[in-house]
């Protein structure tokens, strides 16, 4: 299994602690965000990973370079332009080359008690995959009966992104992104049109009228952001309750 690890934001949720180093590279219970994700995809089978790098490019190169990690890594360089998730991953497409199944993509700022083997297991027949759940927010993904996805709302806005026009948004399945998806390099083509710079749920919202994009529920699903200061005096409690 091949994966992605998304790592070149800029953490601003995580100031001052990113001022110097990238968020990546924050610690939690003794070890950085990066590790502990690398940590969970080495568990799930993945046999490699690409980590995009942007803020603080350089730091967060070199501690790849230098550190042993459980999993063998691929540097994007994202440092003169940052790309968002869809351009970042369009960006490390030539790091993806005769690669024919589902890439596991992960936020470097999300713990989850996901088990990251049997979603990508559930992913292999599908375009794309999204592990979603029932979390309370104000952005969710909708979805037919069939847990495929047809559009995005804003709760707050009342905003709504479909490529579907008569698309009823009260009779849609709403469900909250976790940050873990599993994407076919069979996509890539779609992506060509894009521009350098381009979130990824943009692009399935556009291509989900046309190949089979999935949510996927995980019923016993917990998932901490951690890409926010408030939420690093709760991440180690997380962790110690689902090792």
């Amino acid at each position: 299994m091949k994966s992605m690890v998304f790592a070149a934001g800029l953490g601003t949720r995580l100031r001052p602690l990113t001022d110097k180093r990238p968020k990546a590279l924050v610690k939690v219970s003794g070890r950085t965000l990066l590790e502990h994700v690398l940590h969970r995809l080495a568990d799930a089978g993945a046999d490699e990973a690409v980590v995009n790098v942007h803020h603080h490019a350089e730091v967060l190169t070199r501690f790849i370079q230098t550190h042993t990690l459980p999993i063998p890594v691929k540097i994007s360089d994202e440092s003169e332009l940052l790309l968002n998730t869809g351009g970042g991953l369009m960006h490390a497409q030539k790091l993806f080359e005769g690669v024919d199944t589902p890439i596991l993509l992960h936020n470097v700022d999300i713990f989850s008690n996901a088990d990251l083997a049997a979603f990508h297991r559930i992913a292999l027949p599908h375009a794309a995959t999204l592990l979603v759940s029932q979390r309370e927010t104000s952005r969710y993904l909708l979805f037919d009966d069939d847990m495929r996805l047809v559009g995005w709302t804003n709760l707050k806005t009342g905003e709504v992104k479909s490529p579907y026009v008569n698309l009823h948004v009260e009779e849609c399945k709403r469900l909250a992104f976790s940050g873990i998806h599993a994407y076919s390099p069979h996509l890539f083509p779609m992506m060509a049109s894009f521009p350098l710079v381009f979130s990824i749920i943009d692009f399935y919202l556009s291509v989900c009228d046309k190949v089979d994009i999935s949510g996927y529920v995980q019923p016993d699903l917990e998932i901490l952001d951690v890409g926010k200061i408030e939420a690093l005096a709760s991440a180690a409690d997380f962790l110690q309750r689902h090792q």
